[in-house]
């Protein structure tokens, strides 16, 4: 009986040796291994160069058309093909993933700096491969995404003129979302206390063919349309004031689902316009709301009303408060009870409420920093691609709507 286990114990011991022999052989081998440091420089040097050669030839458009048309759309849809695959949002698993390896790496380059001699070389042996990494990331994005802010964008091939609107023409058009906002008010699902009420599974699943209509107007929106996703940090996009955002590099639009459910459909039709190939904001707005008015589903036909509306009404009472005063009296009360959910909702995020007062100003104080700071990087990322009103972009779809609708098209 012990030998038996003495056996056993050198068989062990014999596997053990050999596994840890064959370790030492492969430690050997990437011991001599070395990169040539031509090549180094080269994967070093790429992404400086990409990023480079995107801001010198920027300046072109016909070249940024080519590389939109030829490259950084099938690219993108390619991307949003394989991202489709899964119902969660690639985006979020990404970013989760890059800040977690993060921590760990920066702890890690820490320990590995605190008792070696060298200290400075070893950290920039440590540092360089996540910089060429990130910059890696921005050429990629600058390629798939920030070159559609560099061609001819959806108004101008489109003929939109662009040269501004008189008061009158904002007014009736404003006069206009507000009847049909209120006329289609009443066709979603309300409670007993004339609340809204809705399926989100359901707007997304109808985001499918909101664009089938507007496509006859505009063939250059016809295109697949993947379905949005859900984020699972919903609560931190609500805390920073965004409702949507499309990721570039998986193709995926991304919906903050904690948002007020009867403006969802107009967000996630601004997301698919992205997804389409509109670029600027003023003209995501315009198309995604066009594209709600005119596709045939009430949910989205009054989201998109009540989100024209909005906009247009911040507008006119700068423009005309007594205009937007007679207006505002002709609005129904379920259009009144929805914008009302609208503001308390979104003033509730600036605000957190634990029943710790040093906690809560502490916590309300990191929250607006938090959303002021993401509110400056996004605006200054714009106003870098050439979007002059950063992110008073959103509210400048304004001039289209009037323009478009002073035009003569019917709203059905």
């Amino acid at each position: 009986m012990y030998q038996g286990i003495g056996g056993q114990a050198n068989t062990h011991h014999t596997l053990l040796c050999g596994c840890m022999k064959k370790n030492n052989r492969v430690k050997e081998w990437f011991g001599r291994f070395r990169v040539p440091r031509a090549v180094v420089i080269v994967i070093c040097t790429l992404p400086v160069a990409l990023i480079v050669l995107f801001y010198i030839l920027r300046q072109f458009p016909d070249v940024m058309g080519w590389v939109v048309e030829n490259l950084s759309s099938p690219i993108r849809r390619f991307f949003g093909l394989l991202s489709s695959i899964y119902p969660i949002s690639v985006m979020e698993i990404l970013i989760v993933a890059a800040i977690i390896w993060f921590v760990y790496y920066v702890i890690k380059t820490i320990m590995v700096t605190a008792h070696r001699r060298s200290k400075l070389k070893i950290l920039g042996k440590r540092v360089l491969p996540v910089l060429v990494a990130a910059l890696y990331v921005w050429s990629l994005f600058s390629w798939l995404w920030s070159s559609g802010y560099h061609t001819k964008g959806f108004a101008e091939a489109n003929g939109f003129a662009k040269e501004g609107i008189t008061t009158g023409e904002l007014a009736e058009v404003t006069r206009l979302f507000a009847l049909k906002a209120k006329e289609t008010s009443t066709l979603v699902q309300r409670d007993e206390e004339g609340l809204y009420i809705g399926d989100r599974r359901e707007i997304f699943r109808m985001s499918a063919g909101i664009y089938k209509n507007i496509t006859v107007e505009f063939p250059s929106l016809n295109g697949r349309l993947f379905t949005p996703k859900t984020m699972l940090f919903s609560w931190l996009m609500s805390r920073t004031g965004y409702t949507g955002v499309y990721f570039a590099l998986t193709g995926e639009s991304n919906i903050n689902t904690d948002a007020p459910l009867f403006l969802m459909p107009a967000t996630v039709a601004h997301e698919l316009a992205h997804q389409l190939g509109v670029y600027a904001e003023d003209e995501a707005n315009f198309v995604g709301i066009l594209a709600c008015v005119t596709s045939g589903v009430p949910v989205y036909e009054y989201a998109g009303y009540l989100r024209g509306l909005m906009y247009l009404s911040d507008a006119l009472i700068s423009a005309d408060p007594d205009a937007w005063y007679e207006i505002r009296d002709t609005l129904s009360d379920e259009v009144v009870l929805d914008w009302q959910a609208n503001h308390d909702y979104w003033r509730e995020q600036k605000k957190v409420e634990t029943g710790i007062g040093f906690l809560d100003s502490f916590l309300t104080s990191l929250t607006s920093a938090l959303s002021g700071a993401v509110d400056s990087v996004y605006d200054g990322f714009l106003k870098s691609q050439d979007q002059e009103l950063g992110l008073l972009s959103y509210g400048a779809c304004v001039d289209l709507l009037v323009e478009y609708y002073s035009a003569g098209p019917i709203i059905q």
